[in-house]
Protein backbone atom coordinates (compact mmCIF):
# COMPACT_ATOMS: atom_id res chain seq x y z
CA UNK A 1 0.00 0.00 0.00
CA UNK A 2 3.10 2.00 0.82
CA UNK A 3 3.99 2.01 -2.53
CA UNK A 4 0.82 2.84 -4.08
CA UNK A 5 0.31 5.97 -1.99
CA UNK A 6 3.70 7.08 -3.34
CA UNK A 7 2.70 6.09 -7.10
CA UNK A 8 -0.70 8.52 -6.16
CA UNK A 9 2.00 11.08 -5.67
CA UNK A 10 3.74 10.96 -8.39
CA UNK A 11 0.71 10.96 -10.98
CA UNK A 12 -0.41 14.29 -9.24
CA UNK A 13 2.89 16.04 -9.49
CA UNK A 14 3.20 14.71 -13.09
CA UNK A 15 -0.39 15.33 -14.55
CA UNK A 16 -0.20 18.76 -13.23
CA UNK A 17 2.84 19.45 -15.49
CA UNK A 18 1.41 17.73 -18.21
CA UNK A 19 -2.33 18.96 -18.02
CA UNK A 20 -4.12 18.33 -21.39
CA UNK A 21 -1.09 17.08 -23.08
CA UNK A 22 -1.53 13.05 -22.23
CA UNK A 23 -4.34 10.94 -23.85
CA UNK A 24 -6.99 9.40 -21.60
CA UNK A 25 -7.12 5.73 -20.38
CA UNK A 26 -9.96 4.45 -19.41
CA UNK A 27 -10.59 0.68 -18.51
CA UNK A 28 -13.36 -0.88 -20.21
CA UNK A 29 -13.59 -4.50 -19.26
CA UNK A 30 -12.07 -7.93 -19.03
CA UNK A 31 -10.78 -9.73 -21.67
CA UNK A 32 -9.84 -13.14 -19.99
CA UNK A 33 -9.85 -14.20 -16.33
CA UNK A 34 -8.81 -17.58 -14.74
CA UNK A 35 -5.20 -17.55 -16.44
CA UNK A 36 -2.23 -19.01 -14.24
CA UNK A 37 1.46 -16.52 -14.18
CA UNK A 38 0.64 -14.63 -17.83
CA UNK A 39 4.01 -13.23 -18.74
CA UNK A 40 4.14 -12.92 -22.52
CA UNK A 41 1.56 -11.31 -25.37
CA UNK A 42 1.52 -11.55 -28.91
CA UNK A 43 -1.75 -10.98 -31.63
CA UNK A 44 -2.38 -12.40 -34.84
CA UNK A 45 -4.35 -9.67 -37.49
CA UNK A 46 -7.72 -11.18 -37.27
CA UNK A 47 -7.73 -10.30 -33.59
CA UNK A 48 -6.83 -13.18 -31.63
CA UNK A 49 -4.15 -13.71 -29.24
CA UNK A 50 -1.84 -15.65 -27.90
CA UNK A 51 -0.51 -15.57 -24.03
CA UNK A 52 2.14 -17.93 -21.95
CA UNK A 53 2.31 -19.10 -18.63
CA UNK A 54 4.86 -19.10 -16.99
CA UNK A 55 4.63 -21.45 -14.34
CA UNK A 56 2.59 -24.30 -16.83
CA UNK A 57 4.48 -23.73 -19.78
CA UNK A 58 1.33 -23.44 -21.79
CA UNK A 59 0.63 -21.44 -25.12
CA UNK A 60 -3.11 -19.98 -24.82
CA UNK A 61 -5.20 -18.53 -27.29
CA UNK A 62 -7.47 -15.73 -26.79
CA UNK A 63 -11.14 -14.82 -29.09
CA UNK A 64 -12.07 -10.84 -27.59
CA UNK A 65 -15.05 -11.71 -29.90
CA UNK A 66 -16.09 -14.31 -27.21
CA UNK A 67 -16.96 -13.70 -23.70
CA UNK A 68 -13.89 -14.06 -20.76
CA UNK A 69 -14.50 -17.47 -19.41
CA UNK A 70 -15.29 -18.69 -22.70
CA UNK A 71 -12.60 -17.48 -25.03
CA UNK A 72 -9.43 -19.55 -24.04
CA UNK A 73 -8.06 -22.47 -25.42
CA UNK A 74 -5.02 -24.16 -24.88
CA UNK A 75 -2.95 -24.70 -28.57
CA UNK A 76 0.61 -26.20 -27.00
CA UNK A 77 2.61 -26.62 -24.30
CA UNK A 78 6.48 -25.78 -25.21
CA UNK A 79 8.95 -28.98 -24.21
CA UNK A 80 11.52 -28.94 -21.98
CA UNK A 81 10.76 -25.44 -19.63
CA UNK A 82 11.06 -25.74 -15.96
CA UNK A 83 9.77 -23.42 -13.59
CA UNK A 84 11.99 -22.39 -11.31
CA UNK A 85 11.31 -18.67 -9.58
CA UNK A 86 11.35 -16.17 -12.03
CA UNK A 87 11.89 -18.91 -14.81
CA UNK A 88 9.82 -20.65 -16.74
CA UNK A 89 8.12 -19.66 -20.09
CA UNK A 90 8.08 -15.80 -20.82
CA UNK A 91 8.44 -13.30 -23.57
CA UNK A 92 6.80 -14.91 -27.05
CA UNK A 93 6.74 -13.39 -30.64
CA UNK A 94 4.86 -13.79 -33.91
CA UNK A 95 6.61 -13.96 -36.90
CA UNK A 96 5.16 -11.28 -39.54
CA UNK A 97 3.78 -14.09 -41.84
CA UNK A 98 2.53 -14.91 -38.49
CA UNK A 99 3.37 -18.96 -39.48
CA UNK A 100 5.91 -19.33 -36.41
CA UNK A 101 6.14 -18.14 -32.98
CA UNK A 102 9.18 -16.79 -31.26
CA UNK A 103 9.63 -18.32 -27.31
CA UNK A 104 11.67 -17.61 -24.77
CA UNK A 105 12.38 -19.79 -21.79
CA UNK A 106 13.86 -21.36 -19.02
CA UNK A 107 15.58 -25.09 -19.59
CA UNK A 108 17.14 -26.89 -17.21
CA UNK A 109 20.84 -25.88 -17.78
CA UNK A 110 20.28 -22.30 -19.02
CA UNK A 111 17.36 -19.77 -21.23
CA UNK A 112 17.20 -20.44 -24.49
CA UNK A 113 14.71 -18.91 -27.24
CA UNK A 114 13.37 -21.30 -30.09
CA UNK A 115 11.56 -21.03 -33.10
CA UNK A 116 7.98 -23.00 -33.29
CA UNK A 117 6.19 -23.56 -36.82
CA UNK A 118 2.63 -22.69 -36.76
CA UNK A 119 -0.02 -24.90 -38.21
CA UNK A 120 -3.37 -24.55 -38.39
CA UNK A 121 -3.37 -23.24 -35.17
CA UNK A 122 -1.32 -25.57 -33.85
CA UNK A 123 2.22 -25.40 -32.56
CA UNK A 124 4.47 -28.23 -33.61
CA UNK A 125 8.53 -29.24 -33.01
CA UNK A 126 10.30 -26.45 -31.99
CA UNK A 127 13.87 -25.39 -32.96
CA UNK A 128 16.10 -24.26 -30.21
CA UNK A 129 17.92 -20.85 -32.36
CA UNK A 130 19.59 -19.21 -29.01
CA UNK A 131 21.10 -21.03 -26.45
CA UNK A 132 23.48 -20.64 -23.37
CA UNK A 133 21.87 -17.80 -21.64
CA UNK A 134 23.03 -18.24 -17.99
CA UNK A 135 19.76 -19.32 -15.83
CA UNK A 136 19.15 -18.28 -11.95
CA UNK A 137 15.86 -18.04 -9.47
CA UNK A 138 16.25 -14.16 -10.08
CA UNK A 139 16.89 -12.27 -13.36
CA UNK A 140 16.02 -14.14 -16.22
CA UNK A 141 15.01 -11.66 -18.48
CA UNK A 142 12.97 -12.88 -21.12
CA UNK A 143 11.22 -10.41 -23.47
CA UNK A 144 11.14 -10.92 -27.10
CA UNK A 145 10.56 -8.44 -30.06
CA UNK A 146 9.99 -8.88 -34.01
CA UNK A 147 11.54 -6.18 -35.72
CA UNK A 148 9.83 -4.87 -39.26
CA UNK A 149 12.49 -6.89 -41.40
CA UNK A 150 12.13 -10.01 -39.47
CA UNK A 151 15.18 -9.82 -36.68
CA UNK A 152 14.76 -10.21 -32.94
CA UNK A 153 15.53 -8.35 -30.28
CA UNK A 154 16.26 -10.58 -27.28
CA UNK A 155 16.33 -9.11 -23.84
CA UNK A 156 18.47 -10.84 -20.88
CA UNK A 157 18.76 -10.58 -17.30
CA UNK A 158 22.37 -10.48 -15.40
CA UNK A 159 21.13 -14.41 -14.04
CA UNK A 160 22.24 -12.49 -10.11
CA UNK A 161 25.65 -12.11 -10.80
CA UNK A 162 26.00 -8.46 -11.84
CA UNK A 163 29.72 -8.61 -12.97
CA UNK A 164 28.15 -10.52 -16.11
CA UNK A 165 26.24 -7.81 -17.77
CA UNK A 166 30.03 -5.80 -18.07
CA UNK A 167 31.22 -9.65 -19.96
CA UNK A 168 31.53 -9.17 -23.55
CA UNK A 169 31.65 -13.06 -23.81
CA UNK A 170 28.25 -13.62 -21.94
CA UNK A 171 24.88 -13.24 -22.66
CA UNK A 172 23.72 -12.04 -19.76
CA UNK A 173 22.72 -8.09 -18.62
CA UNK A 174 22.65 -7.40 -22.59
CA UNK A 175 19.85 -6.72 -25.07
CA UNK A 176 20.52 -9.38 -28.21
CA UNK A 177 19.41 -9.00 -31.97
CA UNK A 178 19.53 -12.15 -34.46
CA UNK A 179 17.71 -13.21 -37.42
CA UNK A 180 14.90 -16.10 -37.51
CA UNK A 181 18.28 -18.71 -37.02
CA UNK A 182 19.73 -16.98 -34.24
CA UNK A 183 22.58 -16.31 -35.70
CA UNK A 184 24.29 -12.51 -35.55
CA UNK A 185 23.55 -9.28 -37.47
CA UNK A 186 27.30 -8.12 -38.09
CA UNK A 187 30.11 -8.77 -35.80
CA UNK A 188 28.12 -9.94 -32.35
CA UNK A 189 24.50 -11.18 -31.15
CA UNK A 190 25.36 -8.92 -28.47
CA UNK A 191 23.50 -5.06 -29.32
CA UNK A 192 23.64 -3.29 -25.72
CA UNK A 193 25.17 -4.14 -22.55
CA UNK A 194 25.36 -3.06 -18.80
CA UNK A 195 21.25 -4.28 -18.06
CA UNK A 196 20.76 -5.80 -14.87
CA UNK A 197 17.47 -7.41 -15.86
CA UNK A 198 14.74 -6.22 -19.11
CA UNK A 199 11.86 -6.38 -18.93
CA UNK A 200 10.36 -4.97 -21.99
CA UNK A 201 11.17 -3.95 -25.12
CA UNK A 202 9.18 -1.35 -27.88
CA UNK A 203 10.13 0.26 -30.96
CA UNK A 204 8.34 4.24 -31.27
CA UNK A 205 7.36 6.05 -34.61
CA UNK A 206 10.92 6.41 -35.52
CA UNK A 207 11.73 2.56 -35.33
CA UNK A 208 14.02 3.47 -32.30
CA UNK A 209 14.03 0.75 -29.45
CA UNK A 210 13.24 1.42 -25.90
CA UNK A 211 13.58 -0.99 -22.85
CA UNK A 212 12.64 -0.89 -19.33
CA UNK A 213 14.36 -2.47 -16.80
CA UNK A 214 14.63 -3.31 -12.97
CA UNK A 215 16.98 -1.74 -10.48
CA UNK A 216 18.52 -2.99 -7.09
CA UNK A 217 16.79 -0.65 -4.81
CA UNK A 218 17.77 2.86 -6.08
CA UNK A 219 16.19 3.61 -9.41
CA UNK A 220 14.28 1.42 -12.08
CA UNK A 221 15.03 2.61 -15.56
CA UNK A 222 13.34 3.70 -18.91
CA UNK A 223 16.17 3.48 -21.57
CA UNK A 224 16.70 4.52 -25.30
CA UNK A 225 18.76 1.54 -26.56
CA UNK A 226 21.69 2.39 -29.53
CA UNK A 227 23.78 -0.49 -30.78
CA UNK A 228 27.06 -1.05 -29.09
CA UNK A 229 26.06 0.87 -26.03
CA UNK A 230 26.51 0.04 -22.17
CA UNK A 231 23.60 1.41 -20.06
CA UNK A 232 26.40 0.56 -16.70
CA UNK A 233 24.90 -2.22 -14.37
CA UNK A 234 26.26 -2.67 -12.14
CA UNK A 235 28.66 0.49 -11.94
CA UNK A 236 25.66 2.71 -12.39
CA UNK A 237 21.79 2.22 -11.63
CA UNK A 238 19.69 5.15 -12.57
CA UNK A 239 21.27 8.25 -13.73
CA UNK A 240 25.55 8.18 -12.97
CA UNK A 241 28.42 10.84 -14.23
CA UNK A 242 30.22 8.23 -15.67
CA UNK A 243 30.64 9.25 -19.43
CA UNK A 244 31.39 5.85 -20.33
CA UNK A 245 27.49 4.66 -19.63
CA UNK A 246 23.99 5.95 -20.47
CA UNK A 247 21.51 7.50 -18.52
CA UNK A 248 18.10 5.90 -18.50
CA UNK A 249 15.42 8.77 -20.13
CA UNK A 250 13.12 8.41 -17.58
CA UNK A 251 13.36 6.50 -14.13
CA UNK A 252 11.75 5.96 -11.02
CA UNK A 253 13.03 6.51 -7.90
CA UNK A 254 12.91 4.04 -5.15
CA UNK A 255 12.33 0.66 -7.05
CA UNK A 256 9.23 0.41 -4.87
CA UNK A 257 7.25 2.92 -6.91
CA UNK A 258 7.54 0.85 -10.22
CA UNK A 259 9.71 -2.56 -11.19
CA UNK A 260 8.61 -2.06 -14.50
CA UNK A 261 7.82 -4.78 -16.46
CA UNK A 262 6.13 -4.91 -20.33
CA UNK A 263 5.94 -1.79 -22.25
CA UNK A 264 4.12 -0.78 -25.32
CA UNK A 265 4.69 2.77 -27.24
CA UNK A 266 1.60 4.12 -29.15
CA UNK A 267 2.01 7.48 -31.16
CA UNK A 268 4.88 8.15 -29.00
CA UNK A 269 4.06 7.39 -25.43
CA UNK A 270 4.96 4.42 -23.54
CA UNK A 271 2.54 2.96 -21.68
CA UNK A 272 4.94 0.91 -18.51
CA UNK A 273 2.93 -1.95 -16.59
CA UNK A 274 4.49 -1.83 -13.02
CA UNK A 275 4.73 -5.31 -10.90
CA UNK A 276 5.74 -3.89 -6.90
CA UNK A 277 4.39 -0.38 -8.24
CA UNK A 278 0.62 -1.96 -9.04
CA UNK A 279 0.23 0.91 -12.03
CA UNK A 280 0.45 1.49 -15.08
CA UNK A 281 2.24 4.21 -15.97
CA UNK A 282 2.74 6.82 -19.18
CA UNK A 283 5.47 8.05 -20.67
CA UNK A 284 5.24 10.95 -23.56
CA UNK A 285 8.41 10.20 -25.13
CA UNK A 286 8.52 13.59 -26.66
CA UNK A 287 9.00 14.96 -23.49
CA UNK A 288 11.50 12.87 -21.71
CA UNK A 289 14.18 15.14 -23.81
CA UNK A 290 12.70 18.06 -22.19
CA UNK A 291 15.29 20.38 -20.41
CA UNK A 292 12.44 20.86 -18.07
CA UNK A 293 12.93 18.13 -15.23
CA UNK A 294 9.01 18.64 -14.19
CA UNK A 295 7.77 17.34 -17.51
CA UNK A 296 10.09 13.93 -17.49
CA UNK A 297 8.51 12.92 -15.02
CA UNK A 298 5.95 9.32 -15.57
CA UNK A 299 2.41 9.55 -14.92
CA UNK A 300 0.90 7.02 -12.90
CA UNK A 301 -2.94 5.89 -14.61
CA UNK A 302 -5.82 6.00 -12.39
CA UNK A 303 -7.26 2.66 -13.48
CA UNK A 304 -8.16 1.40 -10.16
CA UNK A 305 -5.95 -1.34 -8.20
CA UNK A 306 -5.72 -4.47 -10.13
CA UNK A 307 -2.39 -5.51 -8.63
CA UNK A 308 0.49 -6.49 -10.09
CA UNK A 309 0.79 -5.88 -13.87
CA UNK A 310 2.93 -8.02 -16.28
CA UNK A 311 2.53 -7.20 -19.65
CA UNK A 312 0.73 -4.56 -21.61
CA UNK A 313 0.60 -4.56 -25.75
CA UNK A 314 -1.24 -2.43 -28.59
CA UNK A 315 -3.84 -4.82 -29.80
CA UNK A 316 -5.09 -4.96 -33.89
CA UNK A 317 -8.47 -2.76 -33.04
CA UNK A 318 -5.84 -0.43 -31.54
CA UNK A 319 -6.87 -1.22 -27.36
CA UNK A 320 -4.46 -1.87 -25.29
CA UNK A 321 -4.41 -5.25 -23.49
CA UNK A 322 -3.34 -5.12 -19.54
CA UNK A 323 -2.15 -8.72 -18.35
CA UNK A 324 -1.75 -9.11 -14.28
CA UNK A 325 0.67 -10.84 -12.52
CA UNK A 326 -1.26 -11.55 -8.82
CA UNK A 327 -0.77 -15.89 -9.13
CA UNK A 328 3.09 -15.53 -9.46
CA UNK A 329 4.08 -16.28 -5.97
CA UNK A 330 4.36 -12.39 -5.16
CA UNK A 331 0.99 -10.45 -5.41
CA UNK A 332 -2.51 -11.59 -3.64
CA UNK A 333 -4.75 -13.02 -6.45
CA UNK A 334 -8.04 -12.47 -6.23
CA UNK A 335 -11.22 -14.17 -7.58
CA UNK A 336 -10.62 -15.47 -11.30
CA UNK A 337 -6.94 -13.72 -11.33
CA UNK A 338 -4.80 -13.50 -13.27
CA UNK A 339 -6.85 -11.49 -15.84
CA UNK A 340 -6.58 -9.45 -18.74
CA UNK A 341 -8.29 -6.16 -19.48
CA UNK A 342 -9.18 -3.81 -22.55
CA UNK A 343 -7.80 -0.13 -22.24
CA UNK A 344 -9.61 2.25 -24.63
CA UNK A 345 -6.57 5.09 -25.42
CA UNK A 346 -8.28 8.46 -26.22
CA UNK A 347 -6.54 12.07 -27.05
Amino acid sequence: MAAMVGCVLLAIFAGTATSGAAPRVDRTGVIAQDLTSPWGLTFFSNGKAWISERDTGLIKEIDPRKPAGKNTRTVGKIPGVVSEGEGGLLGIALAKSEAELYVYFTARTDNRVARIPIVNGQLRKPTIIVSGIPKNTYHDGGRILVNPNGTLFIATGDSGVPELAQNPKSLSGKILLVNRDGKAIGQSRIFSSGHRNVQGLALDSQGRLWASEFGSKKADELNLIKRGKNYGWPMCEGSCDNSKFVNPKAQWSPTSLASPSGIAIVDDVAYVASLRGRVLWQVPLAKIASTNPTSRKPIALNLGDLGRLRTVEQAPDGSLWLITSNTDGRGEPASRDDRIYRLNVTN
